[in-house]
């Protein structure tokens, strides 16, 4: 593969010219909120429920906890990594390639990095938005009643940055939306089994566990859970580091990836 040109292995150019494009897509989400916050919310919702009092009925306490609320918050966490995951690429590539919107705001004097950092950003907003609605459904069945729970909201956006950065990633790689299913398919799908939303991980054999604890997804359900007990997760800090460290890496691949498709 042929060398980067320096000019797109640059470092991000950050500026607050991100914002009106953040903005942007905040109006246009607000034409379609209900539909969008049912779309995100709705599977992870169905999910939570039927597993946690189908299954929960049969399994008792897992981790200390009911199963609705042990299932309860690796859905706040899976419900983060697909909105941003989807926000990342689907959304992302409507605006890029099919509606050209990013071609249109880059002829103004906004820079094509803060076209990417307002994508960035939104992705892990959206995320919050679905963390927060699942989040309240658990405490409106009577879980997560804590201060400490709260933390799980901007966990949600930290996550949501790191997902959102993968999404960008393969949006920049992406000839059309049917690209995408490698990475629900070879990503998502065995992240979300791995990293303990259903069963803890600590039942599977050794060296899949030791696979499940490098995924940004185990480190955040790892945040979450001992957050809805009221408890401080233990490592903290070096969860919270892997996860940023996740997301910044990503971003910057997903932003020299963007710029070798836009900027030739």
């Amino acid at each position: 593969m042929a060398a980067i040109p320096a000019r797109l292995a640059a470092l991000p150019d950050f500026s607050p010219r991100f914002v009106p494009v953040w903005r942007r897509n905040l109006l246009v989400w607000r034409k379609l909120a209900f539909a969008s916050v049912l779309g995100n919310i709705a599977d992870p919702l169905l999910y939570m429920l039927a597993l946690g009092y189908g299954l929960g009925a049969l399994i008792g306490e897992v981790g200390g906890m009911p199963y609705v609320a042990f299932i309860g918050t690796g859905m706040v966490c899976q419900s983060a990594m697909f909105t941003s995951s989807f926000e990342g690429m689907y959304s992302a590539f409507s605006r890029m390639h099919v509606q050209r919107t990013w071609e249109g705001i880059i002829n103004a004097p906004i820079a094509l990095d803060d076209v990417v950092l307002a994508e960035w950003v939104w992705c892990a907003t959206k995320a919050v938005m679905s963390t927060t609605a699942i989040l309240l459904v658990l405490m409106a069945l009577g879980y997560g009643h804590t201060w400490l729970a709260l933390w799980i909201l901007p966990l949600g956006f930290l996550v949501g940055l790191v997902f959102g950065a993968f999404g960008l990633a393969m949006n920049a790689l992406a000839p059309g939306y049917d690209f995408f299913t490698y990475f629900f398919t070879l990503v998502i799908t065995p992240m979300l089994l791995l990293s303990g939303v259903y069963f803890p991980v600590e039942q599977m054999p050794d060296w899949i566990a030791s696979v499940a604890g490098v995924l940004p997804l185990k480190h955040a359900i790892d945040l979450a859970r001992p957050l809805m007990l009221g408890r401080v997760p233990d490592s903290a800090l070096l969860h919270i580091a892997v996860l940023a460290l996740y997301a910044v890496a990503a971003y910057y691949v997903a932003l020299v990836l963007t710029r070798r498709r836009l900027l030739k």
